[in-house]
């Protein structure tokens, strides 16, 4: 399998995905996203890498039940695949390989 790169963003909704579980869609995505960024993201962002994302394989979504309190409409609730780890994974174990190697030249800088 080719390796699948991902952008800031997409990487943030991957994470967020993963740390929410079955409870992920989008308002809790979003929120994750800002709080642990710290970046004011708009709610068309999140949905846009969503779409990216279910595009690319590697999340997988699925129409709840309609409610009442969103006036029946139903949530869409995001799960990620074994690509999406995998793509996380990888880009963890390149990330981490990068800072290993340019570390000592930040630190000069």
């Amino acid at each position: 399998m080719p390796r699948v790169d991902l952008g800031d963003l997409e990487h943030l909704v991957l994470l967020a995905i993963l740390r929410l579980g079955p409870e992920a869609y989008g308002i809790p995505i979003l929120d994750e996203v800002c709080a642990r960024s710290g970046r004011d993201v708009s709610r068309a962002t999140v949905y846009v890498a969503l779409k990216r994302l279910e595009e690319k394989g590697l999340v997988t979504s699925k129409l709840g039940e309609s409610t009442p309190e969103r006036g029946g409409r139903a949530k869409r609730y995001f799960r990620l695949k074994a690509s999406g780890l995998k793509a996380l994974r990888d880009s963890r174990e390149m990330f981490l390989g990068l800072w290993r190697d340019y570390e000592s030249v930040l630190d000069r800088a």
